[in-house]
């Protein structure tokens, strides 16, 4: 690992849980994952395949497997990101003991996630989200948006359904229809900057 790579630089300069991420970056690379920045967070992959990623959140850190709901989760330490979240499933650590008193089931997930990942197995994605009636009617008035809207990623229309669902009134969802246009048409995400 060079010293000054991109990886490394975001360890040695990281405001929030530097020691408690630097002993889960000794762990992962131990388990034979290669790193690389991704997102803006330490990503750690196996033959080319995305198995995890550091998050440093403000109340915790954590560590977030790609394919988490594939994984078998005996010690019980992985957790849903949030209500929407279908495939990716975390580990919440608060300390450098922490990190240290789950390595073994660190270990395990990492090893069971290269496996699913060499098998090709893929997360259900269940149901498909009923689109709300303000979006509909924006997608039929604006052929530009539509065919923007049509180009974006699965994953990304869904978190932009997600948003504008989430509005209780009509005039609130429309609006939010309207304010995310110039992202949409620029393919960026919702969450995108």
């Amino acid at each position: 690992m060079a010293m000054n790579s991109p990886v490394d630089r975001e360890f040695r300069y990281a405001q929030r849980w530097r020691l408690e991420a630097s002993a889960l970056r000794e762990i992962l690379l131990d388990c034979g994952l290669t790193e690389e920045l991704k997102w803006r967070s330490p990503c750690y992959a196996h033959g080319g395949k995305n198995i995890c990623i550091i998050q440093r959140m403000k109340p915790f850190l954590a560590l977030m497997f790609f394919k988490g709901a594939l994984l078998p989760d005996p010690d019980g330490v992985l957790e849903r990101q949030g209500p929407h979240s279908r495939a990716g499933y975390r580990m919440r650590f608060t300390s450098v003991q922490d990190v240290v008193g789950a390595q073994r089931s660190i270990r395990s997930l990492v090893l069971d996630a290269i496996e699913a990942e060499r098998k090709g197995h893929k997360v259900e994605m269940g149901d498909s989200l009923a689109y709300p009636e303000e979006l509909l009617a924006f997608l039929e008035e604006d052929p530009e948006f539509k065919a923007a809207f049509a180009r974006l990623t699965p994953g990304r229309q869904r978190g932009y359904v997600l948003h504008f669902s989430g509005a209780k009134q009509s005039k609130t969802r429309l609006a939010r229809v309207r304010r995310s246009r110039g992202k949409i048409l620029a393919g960026k995400g919702f969450h995108d900057r």
